[in-house]
C-alpha cells in the first residue's frame, strides 16, 4: 500500500503534507484515517509553524472520493457513521489547525478534494487547474463542509451555481470569485507555496494564531460577541512574549528574534481555541 499521506518538516518550521494516492489522490477511508493522524502529530509539534497541503503528481491535488467505496455505504446511517462523520472531523481539524495553512493545488481539485483545499487558510493554484463540486451528478451534495466553507468564500449565488450544476471552473474564474488567493505559473505552485510559507514562518507564530482565531470569529459568532471575544484575543497577545520582543526590536531598530514556541504560550497552556470554548 502507498504511503497515502507523506509528511516532511524542514528546519524553518514549514511542514509539507502530501496526499499520495495515485493517480488522482482520491479520498478513501484509509487516506482519511492517515490524514487525521498526520494532522494530530503536526498540531502537537511546536516546531511546525506553517503547513502546506498538496497532492502528489501532476494530474490532481485531489479528485474527490473514491466512488468505488460508496456501495458499501448505502444502508441507513452507514455513510455518516463510516465515512462522513470522520471526514468532517478531519477536514475541521485542518480548518482549526493552530498554524497557518496553505493549499498548493495543481491539476484537479474536485469534490472532497476542493472541500479539503477550502479548509486551508490560503489557496494557491496553478494555471490550468480545474475546480468543481460535482457531487450532484452522483445524486448527493458536498458533505464535508463545502456547503459552508465554499459559500463563505464566494457567496450564496456562486456556491449554488457550482453545486447545482456540478460543472468545473478554471483558475482564473476561481480567483475572480475569491475562491482562491493566487494563480501561479504552471509548475510553480509548490515553489510559490514554500516561499509564502517561509515568509509566514518568520513571523511571530503566536500573533498569527491569534489573528487566525480572531478572523474566524467573524463566521462563528454574532458581530458584538465576535468583537468581544476579539478583545480577549488581543489581550492575550499583549500579555505574551512576542509583543515584548516586537516592541523592543522596533525601538532598538533591529530585526526581531521571535520566540520559537510563541503560539503555544500566547494562547494559553491548555492549547484550546477561544472560538471552541463555551
Amino acid at each position: 500500500m502507498a504511503d497515502l499521506v507523506r509528511v516532511e518538516l524542514d528546519a524553518e518550521g514549514v511542514a509539507l503534507l502530501t496526499l499520495d494516492n495515485p493517480p488522482l489522490n482520491l479520498v478513501t477511508l484509509e487516506l482519511t484515517r492517515r490524514l487525521e493522524e498526520a494532522l494530530d502529530r503536526l498540531a502537537a509539534d511546536p516546531a511546525c509553524r506553517v503547513l502546506i497541503l498538496t497532492g502528489a503528481g501532476e494530474r490532481a491535488f485531489c479528485a474527490g472520493s473514491d466512488v468505488k467505496e460508496f456501495p458499501d455505504l448505502f444502508a441507513p446511517g452507514r455513510a455518516v457513521e463510516v465515512k462522513m462523520e470522520r471526514e468532517n472531523r478531519v477536514w475541521s481539524k485542518l480548518d482549526d489547525f493552530p498554524a497557518p495553512t496553505i493549499a498548493a493545488v495543481r491539476g484537479l481539485a474536485m469534490g472532497g478534494g476542493l472541500e479539503l483545499a477550502v479548509a486551508c487558510d490560503l489557496i494557491l493554484v496553478e494555471e490550468g487547474t480545474r475546480l468543481a463540486l460535482p457531487e450532484v451528478n452522483l445524486g448527493v451534495f458536498p458533505g464535508s463542509g463545502g456547503t459552508v466553507r465554499v459559500t463563505r468564500r464566494i457567496g450564496e449565488g456562486r456556491a449554488k451555481e457550482m453545486m447545482f450544476t456540478g460543472e468545473p471552473i478554471d483558475a482564473t474564474t476561481a480567483l475572480a470569485w475569491g475562491l482562491v488567493n493566487r494563480v501561479v505559473s504552471l509548475g510553480r505552485v509548490l515553489d510559490e507555496a514554500r516561499d509564502l510559507a517561509r515568509r509566514l514562518a518568520a513571523k511571530p507564530a503566536g500573533a498569527l494564531r491569534l489573528c487566525k482565531e480572531a478572523i474566524d470569529l467573524a463566521f462563528d459568532l454574532a458581530e458584538e460577541e465576535g468583537i468581544a471575544r476579539g478583545l480577549e484575543l488581543i489581550g492575550r497577545a499583549f500579555e505574551g512574549p512576542e509583543i515584548r520582543e516586537g516592541v523592543a526590536a522596533f525601538l532598538e531598530k533591529r530585526p526581531p528574534r521571535w520566540p520559537r514556541t510563541g503560539y503555544r504560550t500566547a494562547s494559553g497552556s491548555d492549547g484550546e481555541s477561544l472560538r471552541r470554548s463555551p
